[in-house]
């Protein structure tokens, strides 16, 4: 790891009045949970995402979402935060950065302790009725998915439940808008384990003012940002921290 580009962000951290930090599928390999996009390991690799996480197949075939995707969303919720999670919970606690913008529906960051959390994907705890919007938790899915209810039906008003996760074919969530301008207002954006491949969520970097890139492997925008570290997230924020406590 170079020591003098740990020392350049945390110098950027310092001298930034608000830092947001975004984070992507790559913080969370360390957890167990395989990325969508790494060749012979990535999810999109196995899965057609479009047969599996779409509105189409949600909407029009409910028992092979639930046989499928349901089963995908499921086996994140079994994973455990890593040290990357606990590092940026700690520098949000200690003031450093604001809060943090995921791509990432497993629910890390919230179980890391972090607080100001914009999921801009959805999340993987929650459920709501299409109908009355009522939400519940996402183990009463899974109990009437496991029970045969298949698509499984709110109880207030007999409409159909689904995961509160962002879909191919849904719109983005009002967090989407929120996370455009935290980081438009933002001195630095930290981004952890994206590729910058998706959309809209990739224009962020674009709208702000500096930015920094934790990824391993290429991006798009490498050669626009301020220090690009090429290492895992969790040995790259733990060093980033403990250079940040030095003072």
């Amino acid at each position: 790891m170079n020591k003098d580009d740990i020392k350049r962000v945390a110098k950027l951290i310092k001298n930034s009045s608000k830092t947001m930090v975004l984070t992507g599928a790559g913080i969370s390999t360390e957890s167990g949970i395989p990325d969508f996009r790494t060749p012979n390991t990535g999810l999109w690799e196995k899965v057609d995402p479009m047969e599996a996480l779409s509105t189409s197949v949600l909407y029009n075939n409910p028992k092979k979402f639930y046989n499928e995707g349901f089963k995908m969303l499921l086996g994140m919720t079994e994973a455990e935060p890593n040290r990357a999670h606990f590092a940026l919970a700690e520098m949000e606690r200690l003031g450093y950065i604001k809060g943090v913008i995921t791509q990432n529906i497993d629910n890390l960051h919230y179980r890391a302790g972090s607080k100001y959390i914009l999921e801009v994907h959805g999340n993987t705890r929650e459920g709501s009725c299409m109908e009355c919007g009522n939400k519940v938790e996402l183990e009463v899915l899974t109990d009437k998915v496991n029970n045969g209810e298949i698509p499984p039906k709110c109880d207030n008003c007999g409409g159909i439940l689904r995961p509160d996760v962002v879909f191919f074919g849904d719109m983005l969530p009002e967090d989407f808008e929120i996370s455009l301008h935290e980081v438009e207002t933002s001195d630095l954006l930290i981004v952890i384990g994206s590729s910058l491949t998706v959309s809209p969520v990739n224009y962020l970097p674009q709208v702000a003012k500096e930015f920094v890139i934790i990824n391993v492997g290429p991006t798009a925008m490498d050669s626009f940002a301020e220090v690009k570290i090429e290492e895992s997230a969790g040995k790259t924020l733990e060093a980033i921290l403990d250079e940040l406590e030095k003072e």
